[in-house]
């Protein structure tokens, strides 16, 4: 069941590609007007060509979001044009290029990827919770990862910036809980994105492997799962962190 979200306004960032591209289209099939935010116009501007072309409506912003004025100005931009933000799914993060060791860890590396990851998702709720709650109302949800509740060998970086996504989270759903504002996260595992079709095959094989349902998930799974946290069928959810990784998490 798809909550008909017409009238409706969506913000996603990191729609340029994989979980963020399938999160923007399911927000358009239900009707919503989406913002497809990312620092890429090019991948950008395809996934708003996507959403045109199934009869959706669509705009691409460009937004840098470890930049708090990038962040700003995207949605001083949307409550300009729309007047509203019904939905925000921060999406937009980095991965480590490869693990390494604690001792040999990359400084900037690192604060690259906490620039990005964390404190993007801190800069993106700011100016969210800050136009929801003039509003009255609003949902967010955080694209956070297995790596926010689990460890990720050599991905020191990664799994700190989501495991803070995570406590970012819940500090701001509990905090705004009585203002009609509900706030989640999502933590998938492996996803069938582009970068992970770039990995070796048999990197892949042995995700399929070691996971227990025998495949890797799908980036239209993770957007569905999106969708029915913003809808009223989650009404009582908040501060919650829903787990999606095939059950890798059971073993």
């Amino acid at each position: 069941m798809t909550e008909n979200m017409t009238g409706k306004v969506a913000l996603v960032t990191g729609a340029g590609s994989g979980i963020g591209r399938a999160i923007a289209l399911a927000f358009a099939h239900a009707g919503a007007y989406v913002v497809v935010a990312d620092n890429s116009s090019e991948r950008g501007q395809e996934t708003t060509r996507l959403i045109q072309e199934a009869a959706g409506k669509a705009t691409y912003r460009f937004c840098d979001v470890s930049k708090g004025e990038d962040v700003r100005a995207m949605i001083e931009a949307i409550v300009k044009e729309f007047g509203r933000l019904d939905y925000a799914c921060n999406n937009a993060g980095i991965h480590n290029p490869m693990p390494e060791s604690l001792v040999e860890a990359d400084e900037e590396m690192w604060d690259r990827i906490i620039a990005v990851n964390l404190k993007g998702v801190f800069l993106c709720m700011k100016h969210e919770v800050r136009q929801m709650l003039g509003q009255g109302h609003g949902v967010i949800v955080n694209i956070a990862s297995l790596a926010g509740i689990l460890a990720e060998s050599g991905c020191y970086a990664y799994v700190a910036a989501k495991h803070g996504i995570m406590g970012l989270t819940k500090t701001a759903a509990f905090d705004y809980a009585n203002k009609g504002i509900r706030i989640n996260a999502v933590c998938p595992a492996a996803i069938d994105t582009p970068g992970l079709r770039d990995a070796p095959e048999e990197f892949r094989r042995r995700l399929k492997q070691t996971t227990p349902v025998g495949r890797i998930g799908r980036p239209e799974e993770v957007a569905g799962a999106v969708l029915w946290l913003c809808s009223d069928l989650a009404g009582f959810v908040t501060g919650a962190g829903i787990v999606m990784d095939g059950g890798v998490s059971t073993i």
